[in-house]
């Protein structure tokens, strides 16, 4: 079996890792923003397939010391490169470089690329050309500490891109982060799910797939495998068509997302609808302070990640809004968890309920927690 990293936002490696176990990978080990495994191609297609918090899949074939781009060209110039492409392959190299020697990234990418194109030409006279959009083979070069670690990359886009929400909001959450929120806080989709400050709809979408057993990557067109030598595309076929097989047709308890602002509503609507789901989940504009449950429906989980003075206007300016959904939930909402993600902690506190928890985690750079009330 080969050895494959699957990397994540900070605070989802156990998510991750419980993902992994269950497709069957071996050898799961959680990292610093990321899970190493070990499996075959069929494991790598159903990773990118059905991984609802990674965002790429890894393979790594280098790890060296270099403190400067002759060192790096040295380095990727020990690898036999015609193990996993030929001159008729197309390349491009993804970067990013931290606390290291080398600061530029793009030109470390270059020095990557030269290496290899160098090698082919030496041995061959003709040498991959580039193709930033979508290369045949896709390579990863992560630079930390003057650790160079060099890998394939089996999604090339990152995997949070789901298809669905073409239109970025001000301040997005990141869809497979909002998925793994939702699984990190253990909601069982046989029970309803709210999101009553929903912006773009992502918690809505991501449960309603979630509870549908639906694939994020069903309907992606190109993952980076699928240009690798020896793709199997037999196999993928079985692997895509088992993940459609699988999907249920409707939802076993309501999901439903509300928000006060009419354009958030549309777009919420719309990327339910081109999720699939436009016809399962229920988006209504409300302000939270109306936000009830769903009538004759069992308590469930409200969760949101409201505005919090960090991207969008200023703290002061949502303090009621947070005292605004602990009073609803603590009023109207009889045993349903409340969960918030937020990095204000005192934005949080203006809940007023009683904290079960909080979880840290990363929403990009910045540090977020999840926070769990109770009181309703």
């Amino acid at each position: 079996m080969t050895r494959y990293f699957a990397t994540c936002a900070r605070g989802l490696e156990a998510v991750l890792a419980a993902e992994l176990t269950k497709l069957g990978a071996a050898a799961v080990e959680p990292g610093r923003g990321g899970v190493a495994f070990r499996g075959d191609a069929a494991l790598v297609y159903r990773a990118n397939l059905w991984l609802r918090t990674a965002v790429r899949v890894l393979r790594p074939v280098l790890e060296a010391d270099v403190r400067s781009p002759d060192e790096l060209y040295d380095a990727v110039r020990t690898v036999d490169w015609s193990e996993y492409l030929s001159p008729s392959h197309t390349l491009a190299v993804d970067c990013n470089v931290r606390d290291s020697a080398i600061t530029h990234s793009q030109y470390a990418a270059r020095r990557v690329k030269d290496a290899v194109c160098d090698q082919f030409r030496e041995r061959t006279g003709v040498r991959p050309s580039v193709d930033p959009e979508r290369p045949m083979v896709g390579f990863n070069l992560h630079v930390h500490r003057d650790v160079a670690t060099l890998s394939l990359d089996s999604s090339w886009d990152s995997l949070h891109k789901r298809g669905y929400r073409p239109i970025q909001t001000v301040a997005p959450l990141n869809e497979a982060l909002a998925a793994g929120l939702l699984l990190h806080a253990g909601w069982d989709p046989a029970t309803p799910l709210a999101d009553p400050l929903c912006g773009s709809g992502t918690f809505c979408v991501e449960g309603a797939w979630l509870a549908l057993n639906r694939a994020p990557g069903l309907t992606r067109k190109w993952f980076g495998f699928q240009g690798w030598p020896g793709f199997d595309r037999e196999l993928w076929n079985a692997v895509r068509d088992d993940a459609r097989a699988a999907v249920r047709k409707a939802l076993p308890a309501p999901v439903l997302g509300g928000d006060v602002h009419p354009g958030a509503v549309d777009l919420a609507r719309q990327n339910a609808r081109s999720a699939g789901v436009g016809h399962l989940v229920r988006i209504d504009r409300r302000d939270v302070a109306d936000a009830r449950p769903p009538a004759g429906a069992p308590p469930g989980v409200v969760i949101c990640n409201p505005p919090y003075g960090e991207r969008i206007g200023e703290e002061k300016e949502w303090y009621g809004l947070y005292a605004a959904l602990g009073e609803v939930v603590g009023r109207h909402w009889p045993g349903w968890r409340l969960l918030v993600f937020t990095s204000n902690d005192r934005l949080a506190r203006r809940v007023g309920l009683p904290v079960r928890g909080r979880a840290p985690f990363f929403n990009g750079k910045l540090a977020c927690h999840l926070w769990e009330f109770g009181g309703g």
